[in-house]
């Protein structure tokens, strides 16, 4: 008879060891930020992006293991201007920003003076943060009168797993209503700004708005208010101006697009056991074959929004994947999704039945026919 005594069964990995497990055990997992949510939300298909994001995964330390860096990001100098513009916004107790809410979103409210509570959130790590500003937001609409959160931690589960948000400012109205507020560095020029700027921060702004709907439904009272202010420095100087930013249509559809989202648990369970995205400890090789087990749904837009992007589109380049040419061109071709296909069927030898291949192929007879009339034309 053994000594030894009996083993115990193995225990069940988690889900959070096996995302551990895919990021790297030694590596702390990088936050989902606002941003990075609503790039996701605008290409939900995309299955490599939620995984690697809800893991944690560092994507651009990936990206460049890959060869294939991310050119895109805030400079330092930036960076820092954003930094110090905010400084100001806030500064005197919050005194300015309150103004600018006050005059722009609730005229008829009693003006903030200067006794606007802006309470301290300081707490330890993200769950912390994140109990102690709910807290406040419940203190602050039980209380009646203006409150600034600066810099709020507020959850959100995204494909069933948890992330944690940090708007640059929540107000609380004295009748219970919150606001989101973004601080911008760009330059909103006689009262306008870049419509693609201000259209990236009103789907950012809609993620907070939506992570602020869970808080506020637990509270008798409480409402969200569907009109974010966007305050920006006013023509090219240095001064404080805002804009009120209706975001109801960017929160309905970031809403439907990360309910569409695979769960986290669902993706990794089809991944081998040992993958790893882990740049410390895998080849460039074992990188590669990582990244490929799973899906993508590369658009070109994603040059803009995702580090991999570059990675994804020499992948889809290579193997000749009509992704490549933009969405609009991936749904004409239905169930053509490669250009070889595509080609095979506007020369006639796709499938009969297939309406898509014969629209090609009629498309091309009558584009050659064209050609030919334009040529004797030209005779």
């Amino acid at each position: 008879m053994s000594s030894y005594p009996p083993s115990s069964p193995a225990q069940p990995t988690t889900l959070r060891q096996r995302l551990a497990g895919l990021r790297g055990p030694a590596v702390p997992p990088r936050p989902l930020d606002a941003r990075a949510l609503a790039a996701l939300a605008a290409n939900p298909g995309c299955g490599r992006r939620a995984l690697l994001d809800g893991a944690g995964v560092d994507k651009n330390a990936l990206a460049t293991a890959l060869g294939s860096p991310a050119a895109f990001g805030q400079s330092q100098f930036a960076i820092v201007r954003g930094n110090s513009f905010e400084a100001k916004v806030k500064g005197d107790g919050g005194a300015e920003l309150l103004r600018l809410v006050h005059a722009h979103l609730d005229p008829a409210a009693e003006p903030p003076g200067a006794g606007a509570h802006v309470p301290d959130l300081t707490a330890a790590g993200p769950e912390g943060r994140s109990a102690r500003t709910a807290l406040a937001l419940r203190e602050a609409t039980a209380a009646g009168a203006w409150t600034l959160l600066d810099h709020p931690m507020l959850a959100l589960e995204v494909a069933g797993t948890p992330a944690y948000l940090e708007p640059d400012a929540v107000v609380v109205h004295p009748d219970g209503r919150w606001t989101v507020v973004e601080i911008k560095s760009f330059p909103m020029i006689d009262g306008a700004a870049d419509a693609a700027k201000v259209g990236a921060a009103a789907r950012q702004a809609a993620v907070y708005v939506l992570a602020l709907e869970n808080t506020a439904g637990k509270l008798a009272g409480a409402e969200v208010g569907h009109t974010v202010l966007l305050v920006c420095p006013k023509d090219f100087s240095n001064l404080p101006t805002a804009s009120p930013v209706d975001i109801r249509r960017e929160r309905s559809v970031t809403r439907r697009q990360l309910e569409r989202l695979t769960r986290v648990e669902e993706l990794a369970a089809t991944l081998p056991e040992g993958l790893s995205f882990d740049p410390a400890t895998r080849t460039t090789e074992e990188l590669v074959e990582a990244v490929s087990a799973v899906d993508a749904a590369y658009a070109p837009e994603c040059l803009a929004a995702c580090e991999l992007a570059f990675h994804c589109r020499d992948r889809a380049r290579t193997g000749g994947a009509v992704t490549a040419l933009g969405r609009s061109v991936r749904g004409e071709l239905g169930a053509l999704t490669t250009v070889e296909e595509a080609l095979a069927a506007a020369s006639g030898a796709g499938c009969a039945e297939d309406p898509t291949a014969a629209a090609l192929h009629r498309a091309a007879r009558l584009r050659a026919e064209a050609l030919e009339s334009a040529a004797g034309v030209g005779a």
